[in-house]
């Protein structure tokens, strides 16, 4: 089936309309007609080829909500009419120890939504800039948010997983002192999930402005990190950061922060490495550091859920998909509170 969809040539080309092919649904595919798709950092970043290995013609976006238009014949746990999501991942080898574990995220043979390979045309898989998707059952998620917050749920799929999988990994809870860094698109969703999940919240920001923002969000103290007085009565005083910021910048003033065994989980990805930390800051309270990214299907499920019962939702700037690199520019300046979400029916305004 011929689609239309968002879209990029090249590496130095914009964003365009584009026609596209879908496969037809096969025994165990779900066919999802979607209606939103969020807008992440990720995406620019292979469009642009800044990460390598981008594969044109490239339609960037994994975090897409929808409803079902039809299903294989072995498809239980789906039917027409459902509203579903599909988030990073749509194919993994189904057989390893992490897709056994349901980490198919950790998978060496994971499929991204997107820039993957595929046995469809063109040989990549291309993403939710689209009306429309046909994925494997495995991997097509539940949505229980009523439909009125379907755009908004859409960053649940990568802003929403990539945070919440750290935080249930370390097992952050009632009783814990957890410290947010960052506050944008992924951080905005930790400060949200987080303070659902019990924990005492600091956030953590480079900007005065943000201080109202971030404890509308759930923060109960938020720290100016560029002020060292602020920075120095938060010592030794946190279970666990959960690190957002996506460009390179001083991880030895966050250790200090942390007490003894407290561990600061990266989730951000900046394109060049972080100043290297001093080894010390970790022997002397015994304190790791770790990353993390998204999350498998039964935890990001789980994740959906939870936020569905707790009205958890991202903060979003809905746009048309024209509008797509105008969004882009904005993302680099930080202009956005806090993820775009392309409505997927201005597509069909596309010549």
């Amino acid at each position: 089936m011929t689609i239309k969809a968002y879209g990029a040539h090249a590496a130095d080309k914009p964003l365009e309309s584009l026609d596209i092919t879908r496969r037809a649904p096969g025994a165990h595919d779900v066919q999802i007609a979607i209606a939103y798709c969020g807008v992440c950092h990720s995406d620019l970043h292979q469009v642009r080829s800044e990460w390598a290995g981008t594969l044109y013609p490239c339609v960037p976006g994994h975090e897409i909500v929808g409803r079902v238009t039809a299903v294989g014949a072995h498809v239980p746990g789906h039917k027409v009419g459902d509203l579903v999501g599909v988030g990073c991942i749509v194919d993994s080898c189904r057989h390893c120890a992490d897709c056994g574990e349901g980490l198919e995220n950790y998978c060496d043979h994971m499929v991204g939504t997107y820039n993957g390979p595929t046995q469809d045309a063109p040989g990549h898989t291309l993403g939710g800039y689209s009306q429309q998707i046909v994925v494997h059952e495995r991997y097509v998620l539940r949505i229980r948010h009523p439909e009125p917050q379907l755009a908004a749920a859409a960053p649940l799929l990568c802003a929403g997983i990539t945070t919440w999988s750290p935080l249930r990994h370390w097992k952050v809870g009632p009783g814990h002192r957890v410290g947010v860094v960052g506050i944008g698109g992924l951080g905005h969703m930790g400060i949200k999930l987080a303070h659902a999940m019990g924990a005492h919240v600091v956030a953590f920001t480079t900007s005065e402005s943000k201080r109202e923002a971030a404890r509308a969000l759930g923060a109960h103290e938020v720290v100016v990190s560029r002020n060292a007085g602020e920075m120095k009565a938060h010592a030794r005083s946190l279970d666990f950061i959960l690190n957002t910021v996506a460009a390179p910048h001083d991880l030895d003033a966050f250790f200090a922060l942390l007490k003894r065994d407290g561990t600061m989980a990266l989730v951000g990805a900046p394109a060049t490495p972080h100043p290297s930390p001093n080894v010390f800051n970790l022997i002397m309270k015994r304190r790791s550091l770790a990353g993390s990214m998204i999350g498998g299907i039964p935890e990001t499920q789980e994740m959906l859920d939870f936020c569905a019962e707790h009205g958890i939702v991202a903060d979003i700037e809905t746009i048309r998909a024209d509008q797509i690199n105008t969004a882009y520019e904005r993302m680099l300046k930080g202009d956005v509170k806090y993820r775009f979400v392309i409505d997927c029916a201005s597509l069909a305004d596309r010549p």
